[in-house]
Parts: C-alpha cells; sequence; structure tokens
C-alpha cells in the first residue's frame, strides 16, 4: 500500500457523529455535527480529565478533532482510550482557522468539526508520540531551558562588566565561572558573586541532564547511528529521533527539508519568482540544532566531505549572506541525510558513491 494510501484508510471509518474541540487552558469548547453536517449541539468544559470524562466517556465512538498544542497529548491519547476516532490537526497548515477574522473559540470548534467532516487531510493530521517518547523529549526540553538561562545568566553579567568599565574574557559556558571571576571590576564583586554561582549550578544541572540524553541511545539504537553524521552529537540525535517519532513520518527522505521548515518560501506569480527567506514552520528547535550542526561542518573544524565540499562551494568568497544561505542549505541537506540512514540503517559516508546514469543508447 502506498503512503497516500496509508495515510488515507485510517479514516475510512466514519463514525454518525463529528466532533470539534477547541481546548484552551482552563475550559474548551466543542461543537457537534450529525451525519447531514448538522450543529446538533455545542458547548463548554473544563479542561481537565474530569471534564472531559463527563462529555465523551459513556458516549458512542465519535470522530473528534482537535488543535495540536499544549494539551493535545494527553487529551487525545484520553479520548482514544474511551474508543474515539482523534485527529489531531495542524493548525500552522490551516489558514482557514488561523487566519480567520472571525476567530473565536466557538467558530474554531465548528471550523474543525465541519472539516473533519468533510475530509480529514484539511486538517493536516499529525499523530502524538508515545508517552515513554514524550517523557524522553522533555528530558532534551528541559536542558534546552536550562542553556538558554545560561546564556541570558553569562550575558547579564558580561554588560554589567563593560557598564563598569571591564570586559570579561571569552571561554566557553563551562569554564566562564572560574575565568571570569578574575577580571570582575572590585566594585561588581559583591554582585557578580552570586551571579557566578548560578552560573555554576546551571552547569551542573546540564552535565547531569547530559549524562541522562547520553543513555537514550540504550532505548533508541538509531541515535548511535545517526551520530556517526558530522556536527551531530547525543542532543542533536536524540533530538531528531524523539520529535519525528519514525522514520515513516514522510513518504520521502528528501520531504523533510520542507517538513522541519528548512525550505524557502514561494511566491511565484506569472513571471515573477522573488527570491524567498525559509518557511520556519514546525519544530524550531531541532530547527536550531540542525543549524548549529551546518556550522560545524562548514567550520574550520569540519571533517572533509562531499556535504562540506558542496555547501563552501555554495558561500564561495561572497557576502555574509550567502554564507548565511549556504549554511542554512547544509542543515536542509543534513535533515535528508540523517532520515535517509535512518530509514535505510546505513552509517554516514562522507563520499556517497555517485549513482550511475542510465545509458539511454541503444
Amino acid at each position: 500500500m502506498s503512503y497516500r494510501n496509508r495515510k488515507n484508510a485510517q479514516w475510512r471509518e466514519k463514525p454518525e457523529r463529528t466532533v470539534g474541540l477547541d481546548l484552551g487552558d482552563r475550559f474548551s469548547h466543542y461543537c457537534i455535527l450529525n451525519a447531514q453536517g448538522e450543529v446538533i449541539e455545542e458547548g463548554r468544559i473544563a479542561t481537565t480529565e474530569k471534564g472531559l470524562r463527563q462529555q465523551f466517556a459513556n458516549v458512542p465512538r465519535q470522530r473528534i478533532a482537535l488543535e495540536c498544542g499544549t494539551h493535545s497529548p494527553w487529551v487525545s491519547r484520553l479520548l482514544q482510550q474511551w474508543g474515539h476516532q482523534v485527529i489531531v490537526a495542524n493548525a500552522r497548515e490551516v489558514r482557514s482557522i488561523t487566519h480567520s477574522v472571525s476567530k473565536n473559540d466557538r467558530h474554531d470548534a465548528e471550523q474543525l468539526a465541519r472539516l473533519a467532516q468533510s475530509d480529514p487531510e484539511l486538517l493536516k493530521p499529525i499523530q502524538h508520540r508515545s508517552r515513554a517518547r514524550q517523557q524522553d523529549l522533555n528530558l532534551l526540553r528541559a536542558r534546552h531551558t536550562l542553556v538558554r538561562a545560561r546564556t541570558l545568566v553569562i550575558n547579564s553579567l558580561r554588560g554589567l562588566a563593560k557598564s563598569a568599565g571591564g570586559r570579561l574574557p571569552n571561554c566557553s559556558s563551562e569554564s566562564f565561572p572560574k575565568r571570569a571571576a578574575e577580571h570582575i571590576p572590585a566594585s561588581l564583586t559583591p554582585l557578580a558573586t552570586p551571579v557566578l554561582e548560578q552560573v555554576a549550578t546551571l552547569n551542573t544541572h546540564i552535565a547531569a541532564l547530559d549524562q541522562q540524553i547520553e543513555t537514550l541511545a540504550q532505548r533508541y539504537p538509531e541515535i548511535s547511528l545517526l551520530r556517526t553524521a558530522p556536527g551531530v552529537g547525543p542532543v542533536v540525535a536524540a533530538a531528531y529521533v524523539l520529535t519525528l517519532d519514525r522514520p515513516d513520518s514522510v513518504a520521502h527522505s528528501r520531504q523533510m527539508g520542507a517538513r522541519l521548515g528548512l525550505r524557502p518560501k514561494q511566491h511565484q506569480s506569472g513571471d515573477r519568482d522573488p527570491q524567498q527567506g525559509i518557511t520556519k514552520i514546525s519544530n524550531r528547535y531541532l530547527r536550531s540544532l540542525l543549524v548549529q550542526s551546518a556550522h560545524y561542518v562548514l567550520g574550520r573544524f569540519g571533517p572533509d566531505s562531499a556535504l562540506r565540499r558542496w555547501g563552501l562551494q555554495l558561500a564561495g568568497t561572497g557576502n555574509q549572506g550567502a554564507k548565511k544561505r549556504a549554511v542554512v542549505a547544509v542543515a536542509r541537506k543534513l535533515a535528508v541525510l540523517l532520515h535517509a540512514m535512518w530509514r535505510t540503517g546505513q552509517s554516514y559516508r562522507p563520499f556517497p558513491p555517485l549513482r550511475a546514469v542510465p545509458n539511454s543508447n541503444p
């Protein structure tokens, strides 16, 4: 069965009632349609297990559409547990919802219900990862939060030092507490001491999380496989595997650039086809990690490879804009390469063999 047919097969069953559920932080709005598309019930319920249970636990099987968001993972699992057919919509790609001039919770719930009843594929459905994978992904997100906090604290202290006539040395975040202490202006010492202690504490917590991330390869062997690619460490490999969840999330590896928002926007009209920036849709964290990996591939310590040579050729001797575009292009190609490695089980090859061109001569 083709990829498209597999996607459509899951929606062939169509329960008599279709529900649009617009999730809110405290309360959620729902709209129920009958088989003829008529609104037969609307209302508001608390966004809690008790509220959802009262409305959906002891009723016949329904098709329920909800937007992807903070609450959608646990809500979708509950609804599926109660026997419902659940569609989690990728709202970013459904402009009729996100760009509606009449956007409100009641309208969004009805819009979700009508799209789910007519053609679920219009909602660009996504599938949430398992609870265990979500927990492992939260480990990466917690680390990301601590790294951002550490960067903010370090930059703030650098700014304070400059305002007092000093300048802190360039160094790694891990060595910052010790090296910076020697260059703090005397007038800032009482203020800087607790800040440096905070950086040291964050370093300890981040190192502990790094050790936990290293152990993820024991549960997900594909992480070790992806780490054979240049610039792909344990964090990047784990984020790639846990964010995408499974290799068949796209039909072809070459679609990964668009999937992660690394494809240029298109605004072609007649003879006009202006150059656009990348779409930046989908997961921002994974996209930023791939860009960091691309910087390493093109940097002074990047090992020689076909990917590096291709990226350096794109960058050429042009301006800073050309170099930035080359970094994004390498990140996009790296996203495709990692997916192909995951799908085929083959380790990274710096110089893959060229495909033979079929001979068209008789």
